[in-house]
């Protein structure tokens, strides 16, 4: 049928916008987006149709601690209202015959009322960002957020496993590259065993990129490579600091290490490209605390970098195959 796809890509972190660009590549038709911020940039970049209106309430990080966790779903909620309005008009406006939302729920429920075909793009089922009374107020948001899904016509997973229900587990979603590493490597100057240090889209990695300086600068014959994304500055004469990049994929594959925050598309990449890694999570922040302990990594880690790295830096390279970027694309093709 090769119907218009409304793609709606969440603009917190850089995470979504990476896989959603990966699968985007395999759609016959490319569909047009809306996010915002970072994401947005990105997107645009790889030639997509994006119209850049969120704007996402940013995490409270102080000194790698996530801070009034239940401040920020509140902001949250008033965000995700805000998104509504903005999705209603977009999907007036543009019509399409289908909704692909990646964690975006609010335009999963304006389509679901306008009886307009749904699918997630999600790593996450339930939050759990709270305790106490808190709790009780996120309870309800996952409530009404299982309620989305369920109606969903199908929900993508980027992770192996079982398929259940209306969930499709697809396995990890990366960006490909034409290039082998050592053109890679050359055309990005790596000539030494390198580092790069990566902390997506916000300010919330500024203390792991600290930590990070102080722990490299110990080693000898080891260049450091920042991508602190578009909003963090990070003044140091002895970094090189590529700021907001398109291609962290085809940086964390010339890389020898990649030292990150605990985001599952970087982690992914990271697998898929046979680099190692140290993934720190921001202390309270439920879903990278997972993905950092299923790969063996807690927050205080942060404070054993200059035995890590070291270590990590002698670990074998283990390139993992994966097609989920193609299985997604299939699975929407199926619905447009």
């Amino acid at each position: 049928m090769n119907q218009n796809i409304g793609f709606f890509c969440s603009p917190i972190g850089l995470g979504h916008a990476t896989r959603d660009v990966a699968i985007a590549q395999f759609l016959q038709k490319p569909p047009k987006f809306l996010t915002g911020a970072g994401a947005a940039k990105l997107i645009s970049e790889y030639g997509f149709s994006v119209n850049d209106e969120y704007t996402p309430p940013n995490f409270d990080v102080q000194n790698g601690v996530l801070q009034g966790s239940l401040g920020w779903l509140w902001k949250y909620y008033q965000y995700y209202k805000d998104c509504k309005k903005i999705s209603d008009r977009f999907i007036s406006s543009e019509r399409p015959q289908i909704i692909v939302s990646d964690e975006d729920f609010a335009s999963l429920a304006i389509a679901q009322q306008k009886n307009i075909p749904t699918i997630l793009i999600t790593d996450i089922l339930e939050t759990r960002f709270t305790k106490g009374i808190g709790s009780i107020i996120e309870k309800k948001m996952n409530k009404s957020m299982r309620e989305i899904i369920q109606k969903c016509d199908m929900v993508i997973l980027p992770e192996s496993g079982q398929d259940q229900d209306n969930i499709r587990r697809v396995g990890p979603i990366v960006r490909s590259t034409q290039y082998t590493r050592e053109e890679l490597r050359k055309r990005l100057g790596f000539e030494k065993k390198t580092i790069v240090a990566s902390v997506g889209g916000t300010d919330a990695g500024r203390f792991l990129i600290q930590k990070t300086i102080e722990a490299a600068s110990k080693l000898k014959d080891v260049d450091l490579v920042l991508v602190s994304g578009p909003t963090l500055k990070i003044q140091n004469q002895n970094v090189r600091n590529l700021g907001f990049v398109n291609n962290l994929h085809e940086i964390i594959f010339a890389s020898d290490l990649v030292i990150s925050l605990a985001g599952k598309s970087t982690i992914d990449e990271s697998k898929a490209y046979g680099t190692p890694g140290i993934f720190i999570p921001i202390k309270g922040h439920f879903e990278q605390e997972d993905n950092a302990k299923e790969e063996g990594y807690f927050f205080d880690d942060i404070y054993k970098l200059d035995s890590l790295i070291p270590q990590k830096l002698e670990s074998r390279r283990a390139q993992v195959q994966t097609d989920g970027a193609k299985k997604a694309a299939e699975i929407i093709l199926q619905y447009s």
